[in-house]
């Protein structure tokens, strides 16, 4: 007998947007605190800097949230009933999107 498998609905989906908001606000203030003395805001680029500015900030900042992703997938997908479980991959890949988005705020 085919199983019958129960899917997440809008309310579901809703709920998991508005946690994926917290998270992600959550995640950039925290980040924010912790490299905050890695930059400046201005670098003058002279002939031994590198070509990109503040690319030790850069790099703790797609590490560190890479990890925290990498973490909080590895405990909701044993935490999370396995209907929902669906939408964690989803939430994953749209993460790892705005860790390059959260750049922009990070150094403006």
């Amino acid at each position: 007998m085919a199983e019958i498998r129960e899917k997440s609905g809008p309310l579901a989906l809703l709920l998991g947007f508005g946690l994926f908001v917290a998270f992600e606000v959550a995640a950039y203030y925290m980040l924010r605190y912790l490299t905050a003395g890695l930059g400046e805001r201005d670098q003058f680029q002279a002939e031994r800097n590198t070509i990109v500015s503040n690319w030790v900030k850069t790099m703790a900042f797609f590490v560190m949230h890479l990890a925290l992703v990498i973490g909080a997938v590895l405990v909701l997908s044993n935490r999370l009933p396995r209907r929902y479980r669906g939408q964690l991959m989803g939430w994953f890949y749209l993460s790892l999107l705005m860790s390059f988005v959260l750049l922009i705020p990070l150094f403006s």
